[in-house]
Formats: C-alpha cells, structure tokens, sequence
C-alpha cells in the first residue's frame, strides 16, 4: 500500500492547477459595446450547497452535516432558496437585482458522472451525440466565427493549455500568469481513478489540495480592514492567484476586448465539504467582486457574467462530509446587464420519486439555453445561430427573461 505521506507530498507538488493561477485568461474583441464572462468551475459545483432550497423539507433529512438554511447561516433570497453564507460578499448584487441563480440546469451529459468528459461537454457546448474526440472547437468560438468584424489582440505570454470554450478556428488572445507548478494530465487522470476507487487515497488527495490551496490563497482571501466599501460589498482582497486574474480581465474588457473566458477550480467536493465550500465561494465572490470594482459603473451595467459547471451533486451527502459526482446543479448569473434578484428554473424536489436515477438532482432545463439566451440578448443573435451554430442540437425554449 502507498504511504500516505508520499502519497500527500507527491499530489501537493502539483495541485496548484486548482488554483486560477495556473489558468489562462482568454479574450475575443467584437462589434459589440456589452461584455460577457464566462467563468468555467471546474470539479462539479454543488448547487445544493450554493443555493440552498431550504424549502423543500427532504433537504434537510438528505444532508444531516451539511447544515443548510436561514437558520444555519444561510442568506435568506425568496423565502425558499438561501445562499450559502460564503456568498455573503454578493448579497448586495441580489439586493441591487445584479445577480441570479439558474437551479437544476445541466448540460446533456448522462450517468458516467466523469470530470472531464463533463468539462468536454460543457466547453464544447454539444450534446452527447457528438464523441468525444470530435468536439474540436467549443461554443464560444464558434459564436466568434459566426460574427462579422471579429479580431484577435497581440498575443500574450502562454503558460498553459487553451480552454476548449474558446478553441477552434477563430483566433482569440490568450494569456496567462507565471506559473511554476500544474497537474499533468497524468496526474489528472490518476486523481480521477483514486477519487472513486480507494476513499483513502481520495481524502488524502483532498486533503493535499485544499492545503496548498489555503496557502497560496490565504493572502488574497484575507479581509481587507480599511478598504472602502463599494455600495455595500465586502470589498474584494487584491492578491496573486484569482485577483490577478480578474483584474488583468477587467483591464482588457474597458478596452477593447468583449469576451473573457476563464475556469475558477477546486469544486470537487468529496470529503469535507462543510469547511472547504465557504472558501471556495469567497474566493468566487471576491473574483465577481472584482470584475464589478474594475469594470466601473458604466462597463458593468453592460456586462453578463456566467459561471457553470460541468454538473452537480448527489443530493445526499456521503460518510465523508461530502457530496459525490451528480446530474443536476446550479449556474450563476451577474453583471448589470442581467435581471438579477431571482432564482430562475422549475424546481423539480428532492423526494425521492423526484430525483434522477434515485440520487440526483432532476434536470428541468438545458445550461446552454441559458447561456444561449444570454447571447441572443447581448449582441443580438439569431435563434437560429445559437441552436444550430453556437450549440447545435440545442432547443432554446421560451425565453426566461435573465437579460434586462
């Protein structure tokens, strides 16, 4: 049997990739004054846990640890869903109808609950007609390529691999911070055979992760004591990782630049998941935060901001504290563009005749119809563009209203 000590020091040397410091920033310039942000979370974002429903009464009796609700620290939103208190930076974005939430969304993908065919599907934007090694391109460049005028800026120092998002014929900028460490696809692959064959060594890669984490996020998720607030937010840490990222976006959407694609990761939230998910969220909160701060008034009340995952939890916690690889979860919506101040969706309920496969949060929608009305919103597409370009196979139902 491996020693746990090897087995922890060999993981900690290359867990940085779940920090946005290894992550690359990618950019697109177009004909077109609003902005979108597509955030990638990568590792399976518990929607649950992020948007608590605390008025379903099966929530309670399916996550006895995971504590949930108004009176449990959550933020009470509508009298049904609480936020969980990690969010507690962005609350004034509900209260000022700048951010939403989209329950029991997924993408099209099915039952082998794997991260990275998942986060293919998801980048890639099809459905699971198409395999694997034919998602070539992901959705927002073929967005690009569907638009006249589009360019490319100068090209910035590459540290790391492309996102599938944007990858494909359309020449976008791409950037990244200096980096010294990154999982190997290797490694990835490793992780992903011992997450879900032996619990020893996937709390023990758990555990490495969320140490390095911690250390090299602590500067930048630190309190800010004497920062001013901005209408009521917690103001936003400036450090490395996350913020570097953020500002260096924001910077190039003032200017010219309309898209920003990149992935915030570390959601994979097996074992421990009461103590690790409020970090995770601050660190989102704080990038959101940012974007906000940076882009100013005006440039903000013309902006979307997108997070997704590849998809969500179990809706029972497992006996690590934790929640295991699921169907259904949640997106993120905010930018002074979106019609905040709502949770959007048609909540399915987690009795248990209610649930996908007996386990699983139920799908009522699509992520990529959300995302699809977005953009038909924000630069005008056409029905048509999205459903057979953008997303092809993608049936983008009635319009939910999320864009002002």
């Amino acid at each position: 049997m491996m020693d746990r000590r090897l087995f922890l020091n060999g993981v900690l040397g290359c867990s940085l990739a779940a920090s946005p410091l290894v992550t690359p920033v990618t950019l697109a310039s177009a004909p077109w004054d609003t902005r979108l942000v597509v955030l990638i979370l990568r590792g399976a974002m518990d929607g649950l846990d992020v948007v608590q429903p605390y008025g379903d009464p099966a929530l309670a009796k399916l996550r006895r640890t995971l504590l949930t609700g108004p009176e449990n620290g959550a933020l009470d939103l509508d009298g049904f869903y609480g936020l969980h208190p990690g969010l507690t930076g962005l609350k004034p974005l509900w209260d000022a109808g700048e951010i939403a939430f989209a329950h029991a969304v997924s993408t099209p993908y099915r039952d082998a609950r794997s991260h990275f065919d998942g986060q293919d599907l998801l980048e890639a934007g099809t459905g699971m007609d198409v395999p694997r090694a034919a998602r070539v391109d992901g959705w927002l460049n073929r967005l690009l390529q569907d638009v006249p005028g589009v360019h490319s800026k100068t090209t910035y120092a590459i540290g790391v691999d492309e996102m599938l998002v944007t990858r494909g014929a359309q020449e976008v900028s791409r950037w990244s911070p200096d980096a010294r460490l990154r999982l190997s696809p290797q490694a990835q692959r490793l992780l992903e055979l011992v997450y879900h064959d032996d619990p020893l060594f996937r709390d023990a890669a758990l555990e490495a992760i969320d140490i390095t984490q911690r250390l090299s996020e602590a500067p930048e998720l630190a309190p800010v004591e004497d920062a001013p607030m901005m209408d009521g937010m917690v103001p936003a840490a400036r450090g490395k990782t996350a913020a570097r990222v953020a500002e260096f976006a924001a910077a190039r959407l003032r200017e010219d630049t309309r898209i920003a694609a990149f992935s915030v990761n570390g959601w994979d939230t097996h074992a421990r998941q009461g103590t690790t998910m409020g970090r995770r969220l601050g660190g989102l909160a704080n990038t959101i935060g940012i974007l906000r701060e940076d882009l100013g008034a005006e440039i903000w009340g013309k902006t979307a901001v997108l997070a997704m995952t590849e998809f969500g939890r179990t809706v029972r916690e497992n006996g690590s504290k934790g929640t295991d690889h699921g169907t259904a979860g949640a997106m993120i919506l905010a930018g002074g563009a979106i019609r905040g101040g709502k949770v959007y969706g048609d909540w399915p309920g987690l009795d248990d005749s209610a649930l996908y496969q007996g386990r699983d949060l139920m799908p009522t929608r699509d992520v990529r119809a959300y995302a699809g009305w977005v953009m038909r919103s924000l630069f005008g597409l056409k029905a048509s563009q999205i459903e057979r370009r953008v997303f092809p196979g993608l049936d983008l139902g009635t319009d939910p209203g999320v864009v002002l």
